[in-house]
């Protein structure tokens, strides 16, 4: 490797070097929407019931909201190829990136079904409100409070797992933008 070669001076070719548009737009729509149900439900906790109810109903339209989106995302990325990874990346980073990676789209897909199931254990299989604009089905499942606790203790705990992965997300795109001057930040935003 020529070492004489400053660091910042390395790009991809342009075509190469980002994401498409379908991936840029599921990918930041997914990522305010997971911000912003986690810090509903953060802030349901200390409401009266009935303010918490209607919080906690918009938590789960948005839930099966990221649903629909995540398995768009992931049909886009299975069909649309990513760009590569930098050349200078160690091996171990680009397996921590694809394990990152994975993570992400089982937990952006078992988080909404996890939160669906404990709806559905709680309500008898209820349907969910979409905003007021069309209901989500219940689950078939019968009405059993203790497996909806399990299942709810359970999504919460993979929902902290979530913001843990998405801050060492932001930490690695951070670390290569910043510190390894890869331009990865680019590489998703629009325009």
């Amino acid at each position: 490797m020529d070492t004489s070669t400053p660091t910042a001076a390395r790009t991809y070719p342009a075509a190469a070097a980002r994401y498409t548009g379908g991936a840029i737009l599921l990918h930041w729509t997914i990522a305010v929407l997971i911000a912003v149900n986690f810090a509903a439900a953060w802030y349901a906790n200390g409401l009266p019931r009935a303010d918490r109810m209607q919080v906690m109903t918009n938590h789960k339209a948005i839930g099966l909201t990221i649903l629909v989106l995540s398995l768009a995302r992931l049909a886009w990325r299975l069909t649309h190829r990513p760009p590569p990874f930098d050349p200078t990346l160690k091996p171990w980073e680009k397996t921590l990136a694809h394990i990152t990676h994975t993570l992400f789209y089982v937990l952006m897909i078992g988080l909404p079904l996890g939160g669906w199931l404990t709806h559905s254990y709680f309500s008898g299989g209820k349907p969910i409100s979409a905003f007021g604009l069309f209901n989500y089905p219940g689950l078939p499942v019968a009405r059993n409070p203790a497996l909806g606790e399990t299942m709810g203790g359970l999504h919460g705990t993979f929902a902290w797992v979530l913001l843990a992965l998405a801050a060492l997300h932001v930490a690695g795109a951070l670390k290569h933008q910043f510190f390894d001057r890869q331009r990865e930040i680019q590489r998703m935003l629009p325009g």
